[in-house]
């Protein structure tokens, strides 16, 4: 897949950008995490540059009821203009529209001149949004010359904005940002284009939440590692006693048709050998280090011990390929993160010898960032459920509709 953004002209084009600004705020309205959005400068400048001019689109947290002070866009304003202005001798220019379709909207998209921003009102004020209204995103359309879609982490998503908008739009007028472009290549690289062997590193609390990303990526990894609460209904499954860890009782039965299904296609599937086991679920807690087999009532595994870290570290290691979703443990909680930390160390340290790594999913990429490891893998991915259901096989319709 070439770059068709990169090699696009912009100069003297009014370009409609969809973003993911929905980055959390604290009481005071200040953005505590600002990923989101700097991780889409690089589109917004490189349009600007050229000489187009740039219409911003996104949604914003969750209103039930129309437009609401807290989940305004315009508490973004002044952080957008402080990211488009960083190094810079020149001033980019940021004007709000306190609506996303309408007379006010339209007259400033009309107005703006070359190197100029216009950030519109939250899309999701409008219930047409996230219905997928033909209509309302025809409105949404006539506000740039060109569709650029640079939100991943929507993509799994039919909305007005992020798929049905594309239509209204030529072939030739309609493409991906770079953060998008960047999360489509490493995913299929991934997912296609895997260098043997492939090691998944699957973890999280539920067997349920991951069962049809482990079932799709059994048909392409060679290793899968199972880590975090859903390891429990595995060893469970398997005989084993548990005592008081997370386990999904429902699903015992899926754990060993995924393990049955894993022997017929000759992929190794690793479940810790011990655990860093605890007598409650908290930060003060007790703790011991048991094989993950044998934990007695009154005490839950809530890591993975020294051995599961040593086993799966090799394992990762002579890997050529990593993907990455999902924390080993309650890495939250000082006593309870050496499973995921050694994990990322293994992964970077992999990823440095060669190997590709796609770290995905919320609490991964939380984990990365929290022990600065996210320069040292191939791609940290911004898209939590989109990245989640384009590895269970899923078509993306903020994909198909470019595409």
């Amino acid at each position: 897949m070439s770059s068709k953004f990169s090699n696009f002209n912009f100069k003297g084009l009014r370009v409609l950008v969809r973003v993911d600004f929905n980055v959390p705020l604290d009481a005071e309205y200040n953005i505590t995490d600002d990923t989101r959005m700097s991780s889409t400068i690089p589109t917004i400048k490189k349009i600007l540059t050229e000489g187009g001019s740039v219409v911003l689109m996104s949604h914003f947290g969750r209103p039930k009821e129309g437009p609401t002070d807290k989940y305004s866009l315009k508490h973004l304003v002044n952080h957008l203009k402080s990211l488009l202005n960083a190094n810079e001798n020149s001033t980019t220019s940021v004007f709000f529209a306190d609506d996303c379709v309408g007379e006010q909207a339209y007259v400033l998209a009309n107005e703006l001149k070359a190197g100029e921003v216009l950030l519109l009102e939250n899309l999701r004020f409008y219930k047409e949004e996230e219905k997928g209204d033909e209509l309302f995103a025809e409105k949404l359309s006539k506000l740039g010359d060109v569709y650029v879609n640079d939100a991943f982490g929507t993509a799994h998503r039919a909305h007005a904005s992020t798929a049905v908008i594309a239509k209204y739009f030529a072939a030739d007028k309609k493409i991906f940002g770079l953060l998008m472009e960047g999360e489509v290549i490493s995913a299929e690289k991934v997912l296609h284009h895997s260098e043997k062997p492939f090691v998944a590193i699957i973890g999280g609390a539920k067997v349920s939440d991951k069962i049809l990303i482990i079932e799709n990526l059994l048909e392409r990894a060679t290793d899968i590692i199972i880590g975090g609460g859903m390891a429990y209904t595995f060893l469970k499954a398997c005989g084993g006693q548990i005592g008081n860890s997370l386990c999904e009782d429902d699903r015992l039965q899926t754990a060993l048709d995924i393990l049955e299904k894993a022997k017929q296609k000759n992929v190794k599937i690793h479940l810790p050998e011990d655990s860093i086991v605890a007598d409650k679920f908290a930060a003060d807690a007790s703790t011991q280090v048991l094989a993950s087999n044998t934990i007695p009532i009154g005490w839950m595994g809530l890591d993975i011990g020294p051995k599961a870290v040593e086993i799966f570290s090799e394992v990762v290691q002579r890997s050529k390929t990593i993907l990455w979703n999902g924390p080993m443990g309650v890495f939250e909680m000082e006593k309870f993160q050496n499973g995921t930390k050694s994990i990322a160390l293994a992964v970077s340290a992999a990823t440095a010898n060669g190997a590709f790594s796609l770290v995905g999913g919320g609490d991964s990429v939380a984990a990365v960032n929290q022990f600065r490891l996210a320069d040292k893998v191939s791609y940290v991915s911004t898209g939590g459920g989109a990245m989640l259901e384009y590895f269970e096989g899923k078509v993306l319709p903020g994909i198909a509709a470019i595409q």
